[in-house]
């Protein structure tokens, strides 16, 4: 039975309740009418952003500059005063900026006929994120599932918000559900300090996170594009590798999570193709560097391109006699994009035939950074592959693809977005990479 004291208790929180909810209503009213800035204030944002442009200063050479006409500068007796008066007039800037709607690069028109729904695990990574910018740019809708253990958001972040563009927080070990037209499946650490960290969920990402992918695919009907990898072949005793050498692996290795996770999971996409009729593309993808890579990945190319920009001494693990063979993100995307809509359902090499020792390869991100570090030489890493080198003849005739990047732009592209990360700062000091048509 419902007593007077307990109608009095509601009586009062919903009394409450309904205050706070004016509160809230008035201020939000308040700020939808707030006045559009004048054409003062919009005149001393433009000379601002024109003085950190030239300068990397963020507060104005003069405090001349600063006055508004809603501000009274006649009261402003003192540095401080004028440095509260800017920081006032700062927030009030960026409560402008949040009404302008975001722009984003222009993307081509398809119609739903050309449209494709596309998926791409692990879309916030190095790779996935080029693969990303170049599908949002030829106008297909894109799905990024990514749990972030090596991706960030930053690299896609041009994007959030876009129509075609949706991100999802979510590790692939775990089913997903979602309909797609074609499915990527780039989801796994690459880099052997990342893939070694926990070798156990890397397992598990490329065999049960492969799995939830393929039966995803066979669920909705969707064509899966399993991103491969050259250690597939080990420490290859054939030289250069062809996609039909089986390898050389050691299943017991500390590279093994990685290597014998990425051949069980060729296995699996075969297996759903020959059972459940599931169409799987294969890319053996050979070393790839670019901008948004890691720079503390621990791979070659990262590497040395950080120890000579910071001035430490380049570190070749092993006599440098060892051979890789190095292909720019681009020409890779690319390949990934051609090979998914081709016929063709073996494994494909994607890397580039040009190859390199890895002294080679330190002497020249020496040479073209400049500084004082030293090249010095420690001891080799256990089971680390002595020759890399791909063999892309099926690439050459069953796509038309080969790469088109040469070492030396890739280099320097990869090189001046390094020296940018460096100099961040803060968080407001983006370094995004903006993809161009």
């Amino acid at each position: 039975m419902v007593t007077v004291k307990t109608m009095k208790r509601w009586f009062t929180s919903l009394t409450v309740v309904a205050f706070i909810l004016a509160a809230a209503i008035f201020n939000w009213s308040l700020l939808v009418s707030s006045k559009k800035p004048s054409d003062m204030e919009i005149a001393f944002v433009s000379d601002k952003a024109q003085h950190y442009s030239e300068t990397g200063d963020e507060k104005l050479a003069s405090t001349a500059q600063v006055p508004f006409p809603s501000m009274d500068v006649t009261n402003i007796n003192t540095l401080d005063e004028a440095l509260i008066k800017i920081q006032e007039l700062e927030k009030r800037l960026k409560d402008i900026e949040y009404r302008i709607p975001k722009k984003y690069p222009e993307v081509k028109f398809l119609t739903f006929k050309d449209r494709k729904r596309i998926l791409i695990t692990g879309g916030a990574g190095f790779v996935g994120s080029h693969l990303v910018d170049r599908l949002m740019m030829e106008g297909h809708e894109v799905i990024v599932v990514d749990n972030f253990f090596t991706g960030r958001k930053r690299n896609v972040e041009h994007w959030i918000g876009h129509e075609n563009f949706e991100l999802i927080h979510h590790d692939i070990v775990n089913p997903l559900y979602i309909e797609a037209d074609q499915v990527y499946h780039l989801a796994s650490p690459a880099s052997p300090p990342h893939y070694m960290y926990n070798p156990v969920k890397t397992i598990k990402t490329n065999t049960v996170g492969t799995i939830n992918v393929l039966g995803l695919a066979k669920r909705v009907g969707a064509r899966v594009l399993i991103a491969s990898t050259s250690e597939v072949y080990g420490d290859p005793e054939v030289h250069p590798q062809t996609e039909s050498y089986w390898g050389h692996v050691n299943p017991i290795g500390p590279r093994a999570c990685y290597d014998e996770a990425k051949r069980v999971s060729e296995t699996l996409a075969y297996s759903y193709h020959r059972q459940e009729n599931v169409e799987v593309r294969v890319a053996r993808i050979f070393n790839t560097y670019g901008p948004r890579m890691h720079m503390n990945d621990g791979r070659v190319v990262s590497n040395f391109i950080l120890q000579a920009l910071t001035g430490q001494d380049i570190t070749i693990y092993g006599s440098g006699k060892q051979t890789r063979s190095f292909q720019y993100v681009s020409d890779l995307v690319d390949g990934l994009i051609k090979l998914q809509n081709s016929n063709y359902s073996l494994p494909v090499n994607l890397g580039n035939p040009e190859e390199h020792t890895i002294t080679e390869f330190a002497m020249i991100i020496h040479k073209m950074v400049g500084g004082k570090s030293h090249i010095v030489n420690k001891d080799a890493v256990e089971d680390d592959p002595q020759r890399r080198k791909p063999d892309i003849t099926r690439a050459k005739h069953v796509l038309g693809w080969e790469p088109s990047v040469s070492l030396q732009t890739g280099i320097e592209k990869t090189v001046r977005y390094f020296r940018k990360e460096l100099m961040r700062s803060k968080h407001s000091e983006r370094n995004l990479h903006i993809p161009v048509d």
